[in-house]
């Protein structure tokens, strides 16, 4: 089956799904992005990696790769295979150096855990034709002579989520009773609005 390895571009707050929020992944080679709808949890996690904030204490997902980094098994790739009734289908493609296995689990989950692993995200071909919005980066709509499905990625674009996510996620934090994760969102907030005064 065919796949392209994608990149998240952003993550925001879900519009049409109150509570949730929405990681868009966008082909590296391409102008296609996927939008997939994560839970509080799993987008709390992905901007925490994406803003470079080191939770004080460790998250589930931090424990997993501990455990895992514990029996040497390394998490290869996230692959996103299918899509049915808006629910995305992912394997975790993990390896000892003997055996490689694929377990299958959330979007969402899988997203933080490429994160947290530095491994890539792939994404089948059959899912983007169904979900694949045609767009660019910047939110411009491609002209026809400017759609290329081998377009380069530009590694040095940094990713980035909104102050506006930002500040809903310190809420959802502190809602949650996860103070020094809700402390490092706001030091991270303030470092941005500094920044922006500059």
């Amino acid at each position: 089956m065919k796949r392209k390895e994608v990149k998240i571009l952003g993550l925001s707050y879900s519009q049409s799904q109150i509570g949730s929020y929405v990681v868009v992944l966008s082909e590296i080679k391409g102008n296609k992005k996927v939008p997939i709808i994560v839970k509080p949890n799993e987008a709390q996690i992905i901007a925490l990696k994406i803003e470079g904030i080191d939770s004080p204490r460790p998250l589930t997902h931090q424990l997993f790769k501990t455990m895992t980094d514990a029996f040497n098994i390394d998490v290869q790739e996230i692959y996103i295979h299918s899509i049915l009734e808006g629910i995305f289908y992912t394997k975790i493609v993990a390896s000892n150096l003997i055996d490689t296995i694929e377990i299958e689990c959330s979007a969402g989950d899988g997203i933080s855990l490429a994160l947290i692993y530095d491994c890539p995200i792939y994404v089948s071909k059959e899912v983007i034709d169904v979900v694949g919005i045609l767009i660019n980066d910047d939110g411009t709509i491609p002209k026809d002579e400017d759609i290329n499905e081998d377009i380069e990625y530009n590694n040095s674009e940094r990713r980035t989520v909104s102050l506006e996510d930002l500040e809903k996620m310190m809420e959802d934090a502190i809602a949650n009773e996860e103070y020094e994760i809700a402390a490092e969102i706001r030091d991270r907030i303030q470092k941005i609005k500094e920044k922006e005064i500059k």
